[in-house]
């Protein structure tokens, strides 16, 4: 790769973002020495590594490079048989740790992230390093006791000898010497243990002077008496500081036998940084992986000349349109180093015939920036980033070149064009049909007319070598040429001539109109004036630029009629979408009725069947068929001779007449749901139960239509409840405790009268002192002679089931 292009491209400062990133100063070596891919399956392969790093750092948060450090140099230093302190020996045991717990999280993942396996699968072990350095420092750097027993046994003995040395001072200190102290402590010069003696009280206290303070009022004396304990105490130092450098001296060895292993552990987590800082900067600029294609063509070869002699050069051939077969389509790209909220994006649709793209547009409209966002997303892309594109397309070019200049200012000096042309020569040498070359200001700093005919030959010349170029450019000729070319084509950036501003957005297919009169004629251009420099121009190029007026309007027509079309179009699927989501609702909420439905019918069979159930209990029960005759016998004969006095005065009996706005017992009643007649054998306050020939079942009021009821005399009984009108239910909801327990005495009497076998009170859940009281009073009634909780048919805890005496 041409290198003067990185700095040109500015490729070198994506680079220091890049490192921004990168975890430790190995990996931030190799992010700013990061180069190209020149070969397919290698730009691939690293475009793989970030996209599969950018997954794993989305689902698996907790995998990172750890504490890693580059320890090349201290494992060079412990290979040339240098002691290591204990920091660089902790840096190591660290780099290693984080290698193995590295490999081991992608171990367990290998099938999602194959080509990250690949990678620390290569981590080597360092077999028993670890464990050392971990039994020997602490993770301060201090050497533990139990790094060797001899170690162990010094500590021991400076901890009893610096006792000895402390209590022999404190004595002093206690003593009546003290009084000749500055103050009672006790510290330490030289690495001996001294007091603080007045300077007037010199001799006082026999020993050897290690300092004096600065104003000379205090000597700092170790007293003859602690000479031999210091001694003893400093020998055990120098003792344990030995031992404590064996100790390092053995540690560093074995770092030095393991040390091509570490440093290759240091490699694949530098390599594994920068593919971790690939994927950090891809998500922080909100960039997309790109998708290389391979080379559509082979390069072509020449045909030697008519005569034989020597084939003829690749700039005198001519071949109608010579196109490498290299693909180049961006859509929305954005420059990575500038804002993303100020910049405008760029389009760089190039279709299978173009190769020649020749940029037309005023000054500072974006020519520049074009260019290097077209060269950085090539670089970006081949070094396994990825770009700040919605959408991109490429193969992959062997060379990439780049002459740009800022070229802003009028005054142009023949050094500059020197420079420029040195720097194409140089190029033009080196170029060939796998190359992507970008030129800006293409003949520039020199005449008019000698500049755009080099730059149309230069172009041609590269044409010829079959590279893919971009050409910025003022030159008008060069919009001919492009126009004229196969495999060339115009390219512009728009200006606002109503803003008098460029809006920086590229157009491929048509060439820059020329605003100078536009620009003129909107400041206030007398029009005497504009029109004579129309004359001046000829005809030929006045009709030209209204014609590509015409041009660009219908371009702008045709853009808001497929805006419009695409909008409308969005409306379609939105609307689509809206019904398609109606719809399934509707399903699903059919699906829901339907099984609903099906669940209460079920839930209902299953009170039918129960319903039958007690009915065929309560018949065994019965012990025959004639009891159940003279019990009924019985009853009839009791109401017909029982009449209730009040205040002394028998209440005649009354004929009923017909109730047909409330249902009573006995009344014939259609079922509506299951379209079936039945009677009403028993009431409650919202469902009455109903026997459909031997079937007993239970129906909500709502349910029930009138059909008919018998016309016979009916005793009325003034203050006893009517027997025949009593249910095998009693709902008492809703009732306080006194209300409910007074109905609920006389539903007992009636029903035993009734000869009932068993009674269902319907008191509901609620604070529970209802169904309390029910309890308590089924207990106590001798009416009663068990009772039980209802079942799940039939209410739960809701509902009471007193089975009476016979």
């Amino acid at each position: 790769m041409d290198h003067k292009t990185f700095h040109v491209l500015e490729y070198d400062k994506v680079l220091e973002r890049l490192a921004v990133f990168t975890s430790f100063s190995a990996g931030r070596e190799l992010a700013l020495a990061l180069e190209p891919a020149a070969d397919l399956d290698d730009a691939r392969r690293r475009q793989a590594e970030t996209r599969e790093a950018r997954l794993l750092l989305d689902t698996r948060t907790s995998v990172t490079i750890g504490g890693a450090r580059d320890v090349r140099r201290p494992v060079d230093n412990a290979q040339r048989g240098f002691t290591l302190p204990p920091e660089e020996l902790l840096e190591i045991q660290a780099t290693l740790v984080a290698g193995r717990n590295l490999r081991r999280q992608l171990e367990r993942a290998q099938a999602d992230f194959p080509h990250l396996f690949s990678i620390t699968d290569l981590i080597e072990d360092a077999p028993g390093l670890v464990l050392a350095i971990s039994n020997t420092l602490d993770e301060r750097g201090e050497v533990l006791d139990s790094a060797s027993e001899k170690l162990a046994r010094l500590r021991k003995e400076l901890r009893v000898a610096y006792g000895r040395i402390q209590d022999r001072l404190q004595s002093i200190l206690n003593s009546t010497l003290g009084q000749f102290l500055q103050e009672p402590l006790v510290t330490m010069r030289s690495g001996r243990y001294v007091i603080p003696l007045k300077a007037d009280a010199k001799g006082r206290i026999k020993g050897i002077v290690h300092d004096v303070s600065g104003s000379g009022a205090t000597l700092w004396v170790e007293p003859l008496s602690t000479v031999e304990l210091n001694n003893e105490y400093r020998s055990l130092q120098i003792q344990e500081q030995e031992e404590i450098e064996r100790i390092l001296a053995e540690l560093s060895a074995l770092v030095a036998h393991h040390g091509e292993a570490i440093k290759r552990v240091v490699e694949r987590l530098a390599e594994m940084d920068l593919i971790f800082a690939r994927a950090n900067y891809a998500a922080a600029i909100k960039a997309v992986e790109p998708e290389f294609m391979e080379w559509r063509t082979p390069a072509r070869k020449r045909p030697p000349a008519a005569d034989g002699r020597r084939p003829m050069t690749d700039y005198q051939l001519p071949i109608p349109n010579p196109h490498p077969g290299s693909t180049i389509w961006l859509k929305a790209a954005r420059h990575p180093l500038l804002d993303p909220a100020a910049v405008v994006p760029t389009d760089v649709p190039l279709d299978d015939q173009t190769f020649l793209v020749l940029i037309t547009g005023p000054n500072t409209g974006g020519k520049t920036v074009s260019l290097k966002t077209i060269g950085l997303m090539v670089l970006m892309a081949q070094a396994g980033l990825h770009v700040p594109a919605a959408e991109f397309r490429l193969t992959l070019f062997h060379n990439i070149f780049a002459d740009i200049g800022d070229e802003q200012s009028i005054e142009q000096s023949l050094s500059t064009f020197s420079s420029h042309i040195t720097n194409i020569i140089r190029i033009l040498a080196q170029v060939n049909d796998h190359s992507l070359v970008l030129l800006d200001e293409l003949g520039s700093g020199t005449d008019p007319a000698e500049g755009a005919a080099l730059a149309q030959a230069i172009v041609s010349f590269l044409r010829d070598k079959g590279a893919t170029t971009f050409v910025a450019t003022h030159y008008p000729e060069l919009k001919l040429y492009a126009s004229q070319t196969p495999g060339a084509v115009n390219a512009s950036l728009l200006f606002d001539v109503e803003t008098l501003a460029p809006t920086y957005e590229m157009t491929i297919g048509l060439p820059g109109r020329s605003n100078a009169f536009a620009i003129a004629r909107r400041l206030g251009l007398d029009e005497t004036v504009l029109d004579e420099a129309m004359r001046l121009i000829g005809a030929g190029s006045a009709k030209a630029e209204s014609l590509l007026e015409t041009v660009y309007e219908l371009r702008d027509k045709l853009t808001a009629q497929e805006a419009a079309g695409r909008l409308y179009l969005r409306q379609l699927e939105r609307s689509q979408d809206e019904l398609d989501t109606r719809l399934q609702e509707i399903q699903e909420e059919r699906q829901r009725v339907l099984q609903e439905a099906r669940e209460q019918a079920r839930q209902q069979l299953e009170a039918v069947q129960e319903e039958i159930r007690q009915a065929r209990k309560r018949l065994r029960d019965a012990e025959s068929l004639n009891a159940l005759k003279n019990l009924s016998k019985q009853v009839t004969q009791l109401q017909e001779e029982k009449s209730v006095l009040v205040d002394g005065v028998t209440a005649p009996i009354r004929k009923s007449r017909k109730r047909y706005g409330t249902l009573q017992i006995g009344d014939t009643v259609l079922v509506r749901s299951l379209n079936m007649r039945g009677q009403v054998i028993g009431l409650g306050r919202d469902e009455a139960e109903i026997a459909v020939g031997r079937l007993h079942l239970r129906a909500g009021l709502d349910d029930l239509e009138f059909e008919e009821r018998e016309e016979e005399e009916e005793p009325m009984l003034v203050g006893v409840t009517d027997v025949r009108q009593v249910g095998i239910e009693l709902d008492i909801r809703g009732m306080r405790v006194e209300e409910g327990l007074a109905a609920l005495e006389r539903h007992l009497d009636a029903a035993f009268l009734s000869s009932l076998p068993w009674v269902r009170i319907i008191h509901g859940k609620g604070t529970g002192r209802l169904r309390q009281a029910v309890r308590e009073a089924l207990k106590q009634n001798s009416h009663v002679r068990t009772w039980e909780e209802g079942r799940d048919g039939e209410g739960g805890e809701g509902v009471t089931v007193a089975k009476l005496v016979k």
